[in-house]
């Protein structure tokens, strides 16, 4: 009976069937791993207020403390570990609890985090007056809030306090844009343009062409910009006088009293105050705040604004560059090249550069792109700026041709596959109606072949999304001061150095001093990277399955 049902191949179904299932929950339960570790951080969390015994490895009788904070993660220890290490607790159980404690304060402790043992914590508590205070540095504080200092007026008297500091929250977060507007657009504008204006100067000296009628050209331009300098630097400092005024008096867990600026606080909350729906609309504005803001603190805080914006472009980029490359190679090889030994190598090379470790293409982008080709464009077109580098440098052009290069056999693989498929009678049709083998490609094969190149490019986007090794030598950086696009002509430069999501996920889990505070957030870029990957894959298979609709009349 099992031979016979064996015969009917039924069992390898049932097979495939299984696998297909089992590696969908293991995507499937990756994907919320991740998205619970990561999105889960962002949940105003209760501050808990309790009293704990410190174990001591040479006194049984530490002093109580008070201890403020957030409960992040548990764990069992066994009573054998913890007598290793002089710590004896009475107990019938054979393990004991340790909570990781986010106490914050790291300016004051030198630490966010504490691991305390659960039978040394007593009088739990979680007071609605407590305060969370999300700083530019020094990550959070955690304590109570006791005055307001402002303009000469102190407020103190916790209802009273708390209304004054969120008035003046808003008022300093309203001033901090317009800092930050002046500072990067105005300001920075007028420092590009200062920039170009020393660099024609220094062209006009390399060509000898300085003469006093072009240098007073110049001069004219840099006195109005210095004339428009002037007066933003003006507003500047009314408004950081404006911006520095104000302070908070706050009580850390130690009893100690600290003075806060509010030009140092981000957001303000009483996490054990908030109702359900104010948890909700924080959350959103957190996560909001993390997709849409500048990175602070290392990048272990703020938000990753500038990494999605350089991964998505240089996806983009890395497209464009590839596509024609990777299209025109498949043509050739495909419908003009003489098949024979010669081809048939050229292919098993094309397939053989799908496995070369992709560090590989980052040695050689560094090399070639950036020291020789580079190098020479510098040399030809930007002499003025040496010995500063402008191409002869790492940066998004650059990073977008590695990639391209490294994902170039996939797109060619896959348009010849789709060049293959199309039925000998198509062209033969075409050509017996007049069309030269050129027009029957270009108007009739190639329309027909592009949903296997949008399948090129699918298996591109997702391959180079994800790669770091070869970037963090061709134009990956921690942290870039500005964009690749702006509003400063060219609008969009290409010899700049750009942030990208995945050597951020290595940059905060990997070289941040502060581990524990930076995991939760290694799990939240990693599912925005996923996200940012599947919107990509999302709007290629649209097209491609338009594409498809369109041509499969024909096709059948």
């Amino acid at each position: 009976m099992i031979k016979k049902w064996f015969k009917t191949g039924d069992p390898w179904i049932w097979l495939n069937a299984a696998a297909v299932s089992a590696s969908l929950i293991i995507v499937i339960g990756l994907l919320l791993l991740i998205a619970i570790q990561g999105l889960s951080h962002f949940w105003p969390k209760a501050v808990m207020q309790a009293q704990y015994v410190q174990a001591n490895v040479t006194s049984p009788n530490s002093a109580s403390i008070r201890l403020i904070g957030e409960i992040h993660n548990n764990e069992e220890v066994s009573l054998e570990q913890l007598a290793a290490l002089g710590i004896n607790i009475k107990t019938d159980k054979e393990t004991a609890t340790r909570f990781l404690i986010k106490t914050g304060n790291r300016d004051v402790s030198g630490a966010d985090f504490k691991w305390i043992l659960e039978p040394y914590l007593t009088k739990k508590e979680y007071p609605k007056d407590i305060i969370v205070l999300e700083r530019r540095e020094w990550g959070n504080f955690y304590g109570y809030l006791k005055s307001i200092s402002h303009s000469g007026n102190v407020t103190s008297g916790s209802a009273d306090a708390w209304q004054e500091l969120e008035k003046q929250l808003t008022h300093t977060e309203n001033i901090y844009e317009k800092i930050r507007n002046i500072e990067k657009g105005d300001i920075g504008s007028i420092n590009y343009k200062m920039e170009r204006l020393r660099l024609a100067k220094r062209r006009l000296e390399l060509d000898n062409e300085d003469s006093a009628e072009n240098l007073a050209k110049l001069d004219k331009q840099h006195k109005e910009l210095d004339k428009e300098y002037a007066v933003l630097s003006r507003s500047l400092e009314k408004l950081y006088r404006e911006f520095d005024q104000g302070s908070i008096t706050a009580e850390t867990m130690s009893g100690k009293l600290i003075e806060i600026p509010f030009a140092k606080i981000v957001r303000a909350y009483q996490p054990n105050a908030l109702n359900l729906f104010e948890k909700i609309a924080l959350y959103i504005q957190k996560i909001g705040e993390f997709i849409f803001d500048d990175p602070r603190e290392a990048n272990t805080e703020g938000g990753i604004f500038p990494a999605i914006f350089g991964t998505v472009m240089m996806v983009l980029l890395m497209s464009v560059l590839v596509t024609p490359f990777g299209v025109i190679a498949a043509i050739y090889l495909r419908e003009y090249a003489k098949q024979g030994a010669v081809t048939r190598i050229i292919r098993i090379a094309v397939n053989n550069l799908a496995g070369v470790p992709s560090i590989v293409y980052g040695v050689f982008g560094l090399g070639f792109f950036i020291y020789f080709l580079g190098g020479n464009i510098d040399q030809l077109f930007y002499a003025e700026a040496l010995p500063s580098p402008t191409f002869g440098t790492p940066g998004i052009l650059w990073s977008s041709l590695t990639l391209a290069i490294l994902t170039v056999p996939v797109v060619i693989v896959a348009t010849e596959e789709g060049l293959s498929r199309i039925p000998k009678a198509i062209r033969e049709g075409s050509l017996a109606l007049g069309a030269t083998k050129a027009e029957t490609l270009w108007r009739t094969v190639l329309p027909m072949a592009t949903p296997s190149m949008m399948t090129g490019m699918i298996l591109a986007i997702a391959r180079a999304a994800g790669e770091v090794a070869p970037l963090m030598l061709v134009g990956v950086v921690k942290l870039a001061p500005s964009l690749p696009l702006d509003m400063n002509a060219p609008f969009f430069h290409l010899e700049r150095k750009f942030m990208h999501l995945g050597f951020h996920i290595y940059d905060v889990g990997f070289q941040s001093p502060n581990v524990e505070a930076a995991r939760p957030l290694v799990y939240a870029t990693a599912f925005l990277l996923i996200g940012v990957i599947v919107l990509l894959n999302l709007s290629a298979i649209y097209i491609r399955n338009r594409l498809r609709e369109q041509y499969r009349a024909v096709e059948s």
